[in-house]
């Protein structure tokens, strides 16, 4: 999927993949949260990245626990990963991207693993952040007028070359912030030739704009007019706000649509903790699950503060769910490399 010699329509190419997968995909959740849960000391400006130096086996582990507990998709631990990020550290520029393309090949390493007893159909993302994660500061996308599009495309250019290169399934852009980030990636996609399906996936405060600001139509309709953008949607979001997100996206634009919400509770970026909040209790996902399939969404999973239980409950609901028709039955099954 998405690495011939050429290049067609991405988001045909994921609606085949879906196709194959049942009519819609299942994602994996939040991979910082487990490796937490395994142990890993993650306050640091690399966040889950730091495990790529010290502990790659247990994002190996992190990868099965989701493949396990039904997930199509599983994402690379490159979120926080950046060149300027590991070289903060003292690694070589050599070294900081072999430490990316190592993100990427730990999920394969784990895909294989899994194909050895269960030949469900998974595809690897490689995760891109955005400029305000590597940040890490709580800007939001409000990077002030000194950070033009330019300033973002010099910043993602070498990153997006070196984990394409390590011949991941799909690409996902998440957390993205603003329009301006958004216009960013799809300038790079084109003028770098990624022959590799992306997915741009926003995140909202508010459930009408993305974090900065920009009305989340927009914002959606940069990823609908990228022909090498397969899927746009929300992340880290609150679930009560998804319902309404998917039907804004819908509106400017027919791509697959892309859901993984966070738990519902508030991160407070000074302390880098997370705190429960009224959105977070009794948050259940198995029965936001169905409405967002119902509401068009066809790759839906978590986020931040979401586990393999999180994902087990959203694939038992999606494969439960008999009311939703498969919008894809027209669609030719492609192949999945």
């Amino acid at each position: 999927m998405g690495r011939g010699d050429g290049f067609g329509d991405a988001a045909a190419a994921l609606r085949g993949f879906l196709r194959v997968a049942g009519g819609c995909a299942v994602l994996d959740g939040g991979l910082a949260t487990e490796l937490e849960a395994h142990g890993a000391e993650l306050r640091d400006e690399l966040w889950s990245a730091n495990c790529l130096v010290s502990a790659p086996h247990l994002i190996r582990k992190v990868h099965l626990d989701y493949l396990e507990a039904g997930a199509n998709i599983i994402t690379s631990a490159s979120y926080q990963a950046t060149i300027e990020g590991f070289q903060s550290k003292g690694f070589s520029r050599e070294q900081s991207e072999a430490l990316l393309r190592r993100s990427v090949h730990v999920a394969q390493e784990a895909r294989a693993a899994f194909a050895e007893r269960d030949a469900r159909p998974v595809l690897a993302a490689a995760s891109i952040g955005s400029y305000g994660a590597y940040l890490a500061d709580g800007s939001d996308g409000d990077y002030g007028k000194s950070v033009t599009k330019e300033t973002l495309k010099d910043f993602h250019r070498r990153r997006l070359q070196v984990l394409a290169g390590a011949g991941p399934d799909l690409i996902a852009f998440e957390t993205i912030p603003n329009k301006l980030e958004a216009q960013a990636y799809a300038e790079l996609l084109e003028e770098e030739d990624i022959h590799i399906p992306a997915w741009f996936s926003f995140t909202s405060k508010d459930g009408v704009n993305a974090a900065s600001g920009d009305p989340i139509m927009e914002c959606a309709a940069v990823g609908d007019s990228c022909e090498r953008v397969a899927a746009v949607g929300v992340n880290c979001t609150a679930p009560r706000f998804i319902q309404g997100l998917i039907h804004s996206i819908k509106k400017v634009t027919d791509k697959p649509v892309v859901v993984y919400p966070n738990s519902g509770e508030t991160y407070i970026a000074e302390t880098k903790e997370w705190v429960n909040s009224d959105d977070a209790s009794g948050t259940d996902f198995a029965s936001y699950a169905g409405k967002w399939r119902q509401a068009g969404a066809v790759l839906v999973g978590g986020c931040c503060r979401t586990s393999p239980d999180t994902v087990r409950a959203i694939a038992q609901a999606l494969r439960e769910d008999d009311d939703v028709a498969d919008e894809y039955d027209d669609y030719p099954v492609v192949a999945v490399l």
